[in-house]
């Protein structure tokens, strides 16, 4: 019996690929915040990891100088999967509405995007990759949905047309 639970588990974890999961000692390094600033807003996002060692990306969104946005942006080692269908974010966010976007490449003018909802608890979403759709600076794009098995950049952008304090905290990012 106890072999058949161990079995199971491996077989469930096996199919899991973990991106990044934060801890107390993560290497932030690929982690950078992308603001409106770069073009001309004056939203201000910020990135640390918390006591908790979860990473925590806080700031202000602000509508002024036609800004709108704070993201942040991951950019690992290329990231080549097969068979994985699901993205998983463990996520505790503060009631707003975020987007959970991919690049296949980090060059790639457009974005594949989902946008979600937190609700102020540890919540774990998945998110279907043949669901996100590609988008240019918050154009979605007449172009098929993602349907790769690449991933070069990773963001959390917020967006919801007001100002507003944010925080997402993020403990987990997988594929599934």
């Amino acid at each position: 019996m106890l072999y058949l639970i161990a079995s199971l588990l491996i077989s469930f974890t096996a199919n899991t690929q973990v991106i990044f999961e934060f801890t107390k000692e993560s290497n932030l390094s690929n982690w950078r915040i992308v603001d409106d600033g770069v073009m001309g807003g004056l939203s201000k996002g910020k990135f640390k990891l918390n006591e908790q060692g979860k990473g925590e990306f806080y700031g202000f969104v602000s509508l002024e100088n036609n800004g709108g946005f704070s993201s942040l942006r991951f950019q690992p080692n290329p990231i080549v999967f097969e068979n994985k269908s699901k993205a998983l974010i463990t996520v505790k966010g503060d009631g707003k509405n975020y987007q959970f976007r991919i690049k296949e490449r980090k060059n790639d003018y457009a974005s594949y995007i989902s946008t979600f909802s937190t609700s102020g608890k540890w919540q774990t979403i998945e998110i279907q990759l043949k669901d996100l759709y590609p988008s240019w600076r918050g154009r979605k794009l007449q172009q098929p949905n993602y349907a790769g098995n690449r991933i070069e950049e990773i963001t959390f952008l917020i967006a919801n047309k007001t100002e507003e304090n944010f925080k997402l905290e993020i403990e987990k990012i997988e594929l599934k």
